[in-house]
C-alpha cells in the first residue's frame, strides 16, 4: 500500500506565482432514515436508495431528485453513513475524470467537510484511487500561517492530505506571506496558469474555470466558501478569486472563490450535518416561507448539485 509522507515538500517546477510553499506539519496527537413526515414537492421524485459500506453492510436511505435543476438530495441516518456514501461518490468521480482527461481537479473547503472525507483514507479507496491524478485546491482559505489552527490547509493536511499519496506538487495552497488581497490575486494567477496548461478545464458556457468536483460545506448562517449573507462579494462576477477583510466569522481576512467559479463546476457535493443547520436546509430546499435568500441557495453548478445530509440537518424537511 502506498503511504503518504508526514510532511509536504512542494515541487518547484511551476512558475513562481503558482508555486505551492514548503512547510512541514506534524499531525496532532446507517442508512435507514426515520421521519415522521417527509414532504416532497411534485417536481421531485423520491426513491429508496441502497448504499453499500466497504464492509458490505447495506442500509437504505432517502433520495430526492429534481430533474429540472439537476439537484439530488440524499439523507442519511448517521454522519457515518454519509461519509461512506461520500467516499464512494468521490472515488467514482475520480475514476471517471482520471480516465476521461488524465486529471481530477478537486476543490475542498474547511469546517467539518474534511472529517466527512475520512473514509477515503481507508480501504478500499486508499489503495484503489489513482491519487497521482488528483489536483487539490481550496474554495476559500483564511489568511493565516499554514500551521495555524484556523488554516483550512492545516485542517486538510492533518485529516486527509497527509494520509494519501497525492503528489505534493499537485496541492495548491495560498501564499500566506501576502496580504489577503495579494493572496487572492496570486491564487487567481495560479488558476489561470493551470487553465493555460490544461490542468484545469475552462467552461465553454461561462469562461470561468471548470473544476471536476467541488466539495463544500455550509455554515449555520447559510454561507458557503467565505461568501456570507448580505455581503457585497455575493455579487462579484468578474474575479475568479477575491478577498475579504471583514468576515463576520473570525478570522476576518480570507480569500474565496466567487460564485461564477463555484457555479462553473462539473459537480458539487454539498455536505451538511447537524440540527443547527436544519432551518437553512429547509429554506434552501424550498420547504420554508422564509423570503431571505441565503448564499447556499445561489449554488447552481453547470453539472449536478448533490446534497449529502444527515437526518438532523434534514429534520425540518
Amino acid at each position: 500500500m502506498a503511504t503518504a509522507s508526514s510532511s509536504l515538500t512542494f515541487s518547484t517546477s511551476l512558475p513562481k506565482f503558482c508555486r505551492p510553499y514548503s512547510i512541514s506539519i506534524t499531525p496532532p496527537p446507517q442508512v435507514s432514515v426515520y421521519f415522521k413526515k417527509l414532504s416532497i414537492s411534485s417536481s421531485l421524485k423520491i426513491s429508496k436508495r441502497t448504499t453499500t459500506r466497504a464492509s458490505s453492510m447495506a442500509s437504505s436511505g432517502i433520495t430526492t431528485i429534481d430533474q429540472n435543476n439537476k439537484k439530488v438530495v440524499e439523507v442519511f441516518d448517521t454522519e457515518e453513513d454519509l461519509a461512506v456514501s461520500l467516499a464512494k461518490y468521490t472515488a467514482d468521480l475520480s475514476d471517471k475524470f482520471a480516465k476521461e482527461r488524465g486529471a481530477f481537479t478537486v476543490v475542498v473547503s474547511g469546517g467539518s467537510l474534511i472529517k466527512s472525507l475520512r473514509k477515503l483514507v481507508e480501504a478500499p479507496y486508499v489503495d484503489s484511487i489513482d491519487w497521482s491524478k488528483w489536483q487539490v485546491f481550496w474554495v476559500d482559505e483564511r489568511v493565516v500561517p499554514k500551521d495555524h489552527p484556523d488554516s483550512n490547509y492545516k485542517l486538510a493536511f492533518d485529516g486527509f492530505l497527509s494520509k494519501v499519496p497525492i503528489p505534493p506538487g499537485n496541492v495548491y495552497a495560498i501564499n500566506d506571506a501576502l496580504s489577503s488581497e495579494g493572496a487572492a490575486d496570486d491564487y487567481e494567477t495560479c488558476l489561470k496558469h493551470l487553465v493555460h496548461t490544461g490542468v484545469i478545464n475552462i467552461s465553454s458556457l461561462s469562461g470561468f474555470p471548470k473544476f471536476d468536483l467541488m466539495l463544500v460545506g455550509m455554515g449555520p448562517d447559510g454561507h458557503v466558501a467565505s461568501l456570507f449573507p448580505g455581503h457585497p462579494l455575493l455579487k462579484e462576477n468578474q474575479k475568479w478569486v477575491t478577498h475579504i477583510t471583514d468576515s463576520p466569522k473570525p478570522p476576518p481576512e480570507r480569500i474565496t472563490f466567487t460564485f461564477p467559479v463555484i457555479n462553473s463546476s462539473a459537480q458539487i457535493a454539498l455536505v451538511v450535518c447537524g440540527a443547527g443547520k436544519a432551518s437553512i436546509v429547509q429554506t434552501a430546499l424550498g420547504k420554508s416561507q422564509d423570503s431571505e435568500v441565503f448564499p447556499v441557495q445561489m449554488v447552481s453548478p453547470e453539472g449536478e448539485l448533490k446534497w449529502f445530509l444527515d437526518k438532523d440537518a434534514a429534520s425540518k424537511l
